[in-house]
């Protein structure tokens, strides 16, 4: 014997299994569908290809008779690192990359082949003293942004440890995907006092480089 509530819920079930029955015959069922922000998406990862991608050091000129010097264009030429990315939300996303010290180089045409195999002496012996700091490292703490014009625009804040010296930077970016790469392009600016790195100067001191230096990049990232 059937209570007048158990016959309720037969009934109420009966009624929902013939509606979807009446979608699914309709093809409407996709309304149903979870929406895909609320759907478990796993982040993607990325492995950045150095001979693919571009990343320099621009460190500009600065005292009295600044005129009477040349600013620096320096090359990385050794990097590695991982970016991982979730699709459509961005988050959770991050960014691991390290610099071979070693390898950065002066490549501004302005100067001759003399004068730079001197910058680069002066720059591993007297700037960055790879010997004693092998690796330039970043590893992001979060990543924030969305879309923008089709694009994924990003702002990346972490740890940059430079010069023995570790301090927390921002890294505006934007990131296109296309097939299994993944493009990032961007740049950000440290103060060298921050992380101990001297200069040289010339002409008495009265030509320097800035304290401000600027990094420029343009990274190209496969899918693992």
């Amino acid at each position: 014997m059937l209570y007048r509530g158990e016959v309720a819920m037969k009934v109420s079930v009966i009624v929902v299994v013939v509606f979807l029955v009446g979608l699914v015959s309709s093809g409407s069922l996709k309304e149903f569908s979870v929406p895909g922000s609320l759907r478990s998406q796993a982040a993607v990862r990325y492995r950045i290809d150095p001979a693919k991608s571009t990343f320099m050091v621009h460190a500009n000129r600065t005292g009295l008779l600044w005129f009477r010097g040349h600013s620096h264009r320096l090359a990385v030429r050794d990097f590695s690192g991982e970016a991982s990315l979730t699709p459509d939300v961005v988050n959770p996303a991050s960014l691991q990359m390290t610099v071979r010290t070693a390898s950065l180089e002066e490549t501004d045409p302005v100067f001759t082949q003399q004068e730079k195999n001197i910058i680069n002496k002066e720059l591993k012996e007297m700037v960055l003293e790879p010997d004693k700091y092998p690796e330039i490292a970043f590893q992001s703490t979060s990543v924030r942004g969305g879309l923008k014009n089709g694009k994924i625009e990003v702002l990346i804040t972490g740890d940059l440890n430079l010069h023995g010296v570790t301090k927390p930077i921002e890294i505006p970016a934007t990131v296109t995907l296309e097939g299994n790469n993944l493009r990032a392009v961007g740049e950000f600016d440290i103060d060298r006092d921050d992380f101990g790195v001297e200069a040289t100067s010339a002409f008495h001191g009265l030509v320097r480089v800035k304290n401000n230096i600027k990094f420029v990049f343009d990274i190209i990232a496969e899918k693992v």
